[in-house]
């Protein structure tokens, strides 16, 4: 007896000193890994940040010791939600600035901008979100009443898709512009010979060139603001569609310091000066930090008629929107990035534009075929030219879809608009799908995200049967499209985007189980823990 005694501890010393020490191990929850399999699990091990196994809570208990448990208690986890498109850097500035989301009217907009600036009291006022098409008269607001409330302090408001201005006198004498200023790659409306206040795309740098730009402390809160939000929704990499030389150095310096976690797939604002200097001094890619791809704007948006259409609008005869970046340049562009190792994304909503860009990079890349070269948004595409995103990733927001389902039809009529926020065919073309929100044009819930792309209704259970639900994703393609799929976009589908041996440990926990439970409540889940490399950041 004495002898079998001292065989079971001599076994079970043995066994202690056999596991391998990690910094955390995951027990008892509900894996979706998102690997090719698609393969649900209960538990993994992590260690100085990355994933280094995964399997059952039995079986990584037995090969691992921890002073750092996480008993998931059955909950849900997945692997960190990648938004593919949005404006993080837009979002943290926006919390500094008016409110206009969500106003019913315009009289709603002149209320918030006269609160806002009773309690701020700034030079120049500034905000973002209005939307004609929310309002009982959908039309664009003109400026009169702003010139009344305010007539010494400039005004410029944003559309909620950031692709039209509302702007008062003020605003306008400060940029020097007249009835008589060129409307180039866009729109200045007039009324009666006189100018309105709404500026559509490309003239709105008019303006924008003479808004106050934020200081460098303005500019840090603004990131840390942005980050905290992101976090607490599970957002774990964000695809900053269009940043500057400046605010991707200070992203940088930031990240080094430890004083922002936040992974971001930075977009270069795209310029032949951008261009020269990014391609000269090479894709710069950290743990956190990858800049290797320039943003470019083919055309407007819908909501503003600013999208390039083949045919004129159907609700505005002998109108086509615009390309908001002459041809020949677009062109230039594309043969300037399809030279070096850099994405060129480019955003395209009017069937024309897409058409135009498809058309583009097709001709410039020629038989490379694995660019990645993406079509953001790909909103509205003509059935005949599906096909040619068989080597164009698109990269789309699904809550678009459930915020123009109410006019987007009388916008382009009931033909083109089976050929409008199509994510399934477009799925099918090229076998992968990057999701995003574009937040802060939409919200930026990944939640909504989901729901959106595989319900296809608002939040008032709006259309009862969907909208255009052949066009829908399961479940499984939607976590993919904003995970795996998403960081695929980015060049990063070896390093995160699932929870995988030697992966980043990014990972979130959440309160109900998204792929199973009811449809209506997606929306209301909640992320109760967010982890980034194993570190707690929510």
């Amino acid at each position: 007896m004495k002898n079998i005694v001292t065989a079971l501890i001599i076994t079970l010393l043995f066994s202690c000193k056999s596991k391998e020490n990690v910094d955390t191990l995951v027990i008892n929850a509900k894996v979706y890994t998102v690997n090719d399999q698609f393969d649900i699990t209960d538990a993994f091990a992590i260690k100085n940040g990355k994933i280094i196994a995964v399997g059952t809570s039995e079986e990584m208990q037995s090969a691992y010791k921890s002073s750092h448990v996480i008993d998931a208690e059955g909950k849900t986890i997945l692997p960190g939600f990648i938004d593919a498109h949005c404006h993080f850097f837009g979002l943290g500035l926006q919390q500094q600035k008016v409110d206009l989301s969500g106003t019913t009217s315009f009289d709603e907009v002149i209320q918030r901008i006269v609160d806002f600036q009773k309690e701020k009291n700034v030079p120049y006022i500034t905000g973002r979100g209005w939307d004609q098409n929310d309002w009982e008269v959908k039309e664009f607001p003109t400026k009169e009443k702003l010139d009344k409330l305010f007539p010494n302090t400039p005004i410029a408001v944003s559309r909620i898709d950031g692709h039209a201005l509302l702007v008062n006198q003020a605003a306008i004498d400060l940029a020097g512009v007249t009835i008589n200023t060129n409307a180039e790659g866009g729109f200045i409306l007039q009324k009666n010979g006189k100018l309105t206040g709404i500026f559509i795309d490309g003239p709105m740098e008019l303006i924008e060139d003479n808004i106050p730009q934020p200081s460098t402390k303005e500019q840090i809160q603004a990131l840390k603001d942005a980050e905290k939000i992101c976090f607490e929704l599970g957002l774990t990499t964000v695809d900053d569609a269009g940043l500057s030389k400046e605010t991707i150095e200070l992203i940088d310096s930031l990240q080094k310091t430890g004083d922002l976690k936040m992974r971001i797939y930075a977009m270069v604002s795209v310029s032949d000066e951008s261009i020269d200097y990014y391609t000269k001094k090479g894709i710069l890619k950290t743990d956190r930090l990858n800049v290797s791809s320039f943003k470019v704007y083919a055309d407007g948006a819908l909501g503003s008629r600013g999208a390039a259409m083949k045919k004129s609008y159907s609700d505005q005869l002998n109108h086509f929107g615009a390309m908001v970046t002459p041809l020949e340049k677009l062109k230039s562009y594309a043969e300037k990035i399809a030279a070096s190792n850099f994405q060129m994304n480019t955003h395209a909503i009017g069937d024309a534009a897409n058409y135009v860009m498809l058309k583009t990079y097709i001709d410039v890349l020629k038989d490379k075929k694995d660019r990645r070269w993406r079509i953001e948004h790909a909103q509205i595409i003509d059935k005949l030219d599906f096909q040619y995103f068989n080597n164009i990733l698109p990269s789309v927001q699904p809550t678009h879809a459930t915020s123009d389902m109410y006019w987007a039809e009388d916008r382009i009529g009931s033909e083109r608009i089976k050929g409008a926020y199509a994510f399934k065919d477009l799925l099918s073309t090229y076998g992968k799908i990057a999701l995003g929100t574009d937040f802060p044009v939409e919200q930026v819930s990944p939640f909504l995200t989901f729901y959106a792309a595989v319900v296809r209704k608002d939040l008032n259970n709006y259309p009862e049967n969907g909208f255009q639900m052949e066009n829908a994703l399961t479940r499984e393609e939607t976590l993919r499209g904003m995970t795996i799929w998403a960081a695929y976009s980015n060049f990063e589908e070896k390093e995160k985007g699932s929870i995988e041996v030697g992966k980043f440990a990014d990972f979130i926990i959440l309160d109900q189980n998204i792929m199973e439970i009811e449809p209506s409540k997606i929306p209301l889940i909640k992320v109760l823990k967010t982890y980034l490399n194993g570190e707690k950041v929510k």
